[in-house]
């Protein structure tokens, strides 16, 4: 499935911000005339909707290996531990995106106004990288704390 069709949690967001729906803003992009707002924008999305495939991924292979219908001989609490390591980094991405995405939408100018030269020329400069490692979360503290 291409990134296009893979739902994000931020595409409502993005819908309202730039007017159209998520098919339709990835056909604006192709265009020459695209924003470099919703280029990035819908780069940063494609990222996180990534990201959030792997959390679901990982939540969902946790919770069949605790399934009420599997044996208790099958657990492996090493199988758990890496779990909880992807779990938590695919969260982390996802959070990287979302704040990425967010502080992009946050100081662009409004569209309904259209893109001056001059905010264009500024927003190319964006770059697309992930920003600075946040703060480790209660979530990833409580997480390192139960490892060996």
């Amino acid at each position: 499935m291409s990134v296009t069709t893979k739902p994000s949690s931020q595409d409502r967001r993005l819908e309202d911000t730039f007017g159209a729906a998520i098919g339709v803003l990835y056909e604006r992009a192709a265009a020459e005339e695209a924003s470099a707002a919703l280029r990035r924008a819908l780069e940063l999305r494609g990222f996180l909707a990534l990201a959030e495939e792997q959390v679901a991924r990982v939540r969902d292979r946790v919770h069949q290996a605790m399934g009420p219908d599997r044996d208790m001989g099958e657990l492996s609490a090493d199988d758990l531990r890496m779990d909880a390591q992807w779990l938590e980094a695919a969260l982390d991405a996802r959070d990287g995106f979302r704040i990425a995405l967010d502080e992009l939408l946050r100081t662009m100018p409004p569209v309904a106004t259209g893109l001056p030269r001059a905010v264009q020329v500024t927003q190319s400069k964006i770059t697309t990288a992930l920003p600075p490692a946040a703060p480790a979360s209660p979530r990833a503290g409580a997480v390192r704390a139960r490892r060996p």
